[in-house]
């Protein structure tokens, strides 16, 4: 009896400790990275992710096909806008955002793929437990998508995304340097030249989301 009880409290210690889906703090600041596999883009941004108030503030410069760019945008889902910021010449067009907000998450369906030590686990301090998570998506118009997300166990801090499509192929992005909570809330505030700018008509262009402002 002794046995069987033992090897119950066994089985439920091993069940506890099997990686969940996890959603990301719900405030996050940091850097990221996005590579495509056909080469044609490799951006570096900074970013502020404030889930509370769906709001999202992407800075990034790279280079598409072989030219530089820089993009500024701040993405207000709970208002339904988007700015596009240069701070340089201080305009600002103000852009209907219709999509849905999507938080930093593992989605509930997704399977686990594996859980690693990224660097090492000889020592204290030298390596950092991830889990690994795949799984698809149905996109709006229709197609489908397949991702692979790697985060942390604890924290669940976004360390590495896969995104493909048979459009754009794979899309890799790599956080780093991240920061719970927001180190400057300003950056989710239009800034003072936005304040008065209308609401531009749809110009033909696709909608945006997280994936397609890179």
């Amino acid at each position: 009896m002794k046995v069987l009880v033992l090897f119950v409290c066994l089985s439920v210690g091993c069940l506890a400790q099997r990686p969940q889906p996890c959603r990301s703090p719900p405030l996050l600041t940091g850097s990221l990275s996005v590579s495509t596999q056909s080469e044609k883009l490799t951006a570096y941004a900074k970013y502020s992710y404030d889930a509370l108030g769906k709001r999202f503030r992407i800075r990034e410069f790279g280079s598409y096909k072989n030219r530089t760019f820089r993009f500024d945008a701040l993405l207000l889902f709970n208002l339904g806008v988007m700015y596009k910021i240069n701070y340089r010449r201080h305009t600002c067009h103000k852009k209907p955002l219709s999509v849905d907000f999507h938080p930093l998450a593992i989605p509930q369906d997704a399977y686990l793929l594996g859980q690693v030590v990224l660097g090492s686990s000889s020592g204290p301090g030298q390596g950092i437990l991830v889990n690994t998570w795949a799984g698809d998506l149905q996109m709006k118009n229709g197609t489908a998508a397949k991702y692979m997300s790697t985060v942390t166990e604890f924290g669940c801090i976004p360390v590495s995304t896969l995104f493909h499509t048979n459009k754009s192929g794979w899309v890799v992005t790599s956080f780093f340097n991240n920061v719970i909570g927001l180190v400057d809330p300003q950056q989710l505030i239009p800034p003072p030249f936005c304040k008065g700018s209308q609401l531009e008509e749809e110009d033909g262009e696709e909608p945006v989301t997280f994936f397609s402002l890179f």
